[in-house]
């Protein structure tokens, strides 16, 4: 079985050393984004993932966040051969556009951007950027836009006449490889677009049963679509030197969260219509008492922050262990995260990341 690929997490809303939003002001305290999102401090997570051995970092999308890929051009500036999952919405850019944005950045950078297409999954701010459409017109649009895209690195002009774009003899001039298209989703209409537009389907970390399930899934649907597809799970990490020192730390995380910014952060999540977020708060259902959902797979991120909400935690050993787990399972890349996100990327890097390669080489 081919070794996993590792990336990293920029935090480009600010980092710090307890649990805060990752795309939105609300529901964070101070000593979650006490480190500004300067490329200078940035640049220093990208470096210390890029001497740790991470492949590419992961660059979030959101009102809270750095525009994902004008920090990303300015911190290759700063790198040497780290990678840029760059996370963008469909909604914000037409896909020629995009296509030649994305061939200029591999210019400049060697050929180092892969992309994280994000349909988006809170219609409130959905619509602060002026998309009004809904859940599944977002997926159809989201299929038509990759598809355009990758149309632009065909080599021949085309036409396309869709529901949602319009394009006459579109062909990329720019001499550049196409970038991966990294996406998610857990809706039917989602795993549809996956199965027939990505590189890499990324999901959550959901128990590793339920991934394996929707892996199945999704690579039942490529196959038939005459596609092969790779699988991706986003995770935290809290790994320390010992079991008990790993789950002292999540108690800090833990004791640090307001419960008034957990009521309204679950608040906030119940109304959006992303399935992908409704399965992550289904883990805890915004208790601090139903936490514990697999073997060392903690959902106490996910009661304040969106998205990703799941860490494995334990010794530097049993993390290894959950990840080689997910691997077998079928996931060949690992996009993983720790607060902070500096001193994190050293420590996963250093610590866990030989340990999972040994155990590939031995398995």
């Amino acid at each position: 079985m081919p070794a996993p690929a590792f990336h990293w997490f920029l935090p480009s809303a600010g980092d710090g050393r307890e649990v805060g939003a990752v795309t939105a002001r609300q529901h964070r305290t101070a000593a979650s984004v006490q480190r500004p999102a300067t490329v200078e401090y940035l640049g220093q997570i990208a470096r210390a993932a890029e001497h740790s051995g991470f492949a590419a970092a992961l660059t979030p999308t959101g009102a809270a966040c750095e525009d994902p890929l004008v920090l990303c051009a300015a911190l290759a500036q700063h790198t040497t051969s780290l990678q840029f999952l760059v996370a963008f919405r469909p909604s914000s850019w037409h896909p020629t556009c995009a296509a030649h944005q994305a061939a200029t950045f591999q210019r400049i950078t060697g050929g180092r951007l892969r992309l994280n297409v994000v349909t988006g999954g809170d219609p409130l701010e959905q619509r602060s950027f002026g998309d009004l459409l809904t859940h599944d017109d977002r997926y159809s649009r989201t299929d038509e836009f990759m598809a355009v895209f990758r149309h632009m690195w065909d080599g021949e002009p085309f036409d396309h006449h869709g529901s949602h774009y319009e394009v006459e003899a579109g062909q990329l001039r720019l001499d550049a490889p196409r970038p991966p298209l990294y996406f998610g989703g857990a809706s039917p209409a989602a795993e549809r677009v996956a199965a027939r537009r990505a590189d890499v389907y990324l999901s959550w970390g959901e128990l590793p049963g339920a991934v394996a399930e929707r892996i199945d899934r999704i690579r039942t649907l490529a196959d038939q679509a005459g596609r092969e597809i790779r699988f991706g799970v986003r995770l935290h990490v809290i790994s320390r030197d010992t079991t008990h020192e790993a789950w002292l730390e999540s108690d800090r995380l833990l004791d640090a969260m307001d419960p008034v910014a957990i009521a309204d952060a679950q608040a906030r999540f119940a109304r959006m219509d992303s399935v992908a977020q409704a399965a992550m708060t289904a883990l805890h259902g915004g208790s601090r008492d139903a936490l514990f959902v697999a073997p060392n797979l903690w959902a106490g991120i996910g009661l304040v922050r969106e998205g990703a909400a799941t860490a494995l935690v334990g010794s530097h050993e049993e993390v290894a262990e959950r990840l080689d787990e997910y691997h077998r399972l079928g996931c060949d890349e690992f996009v993983l995260s720790g607060y902070p996100h500096l001193e994190e990327a050293y420590r996963v890097g250093e610590c866990v990341l030989p340990l999972v390669a040994a155990g590939v080489a031995v398995g």
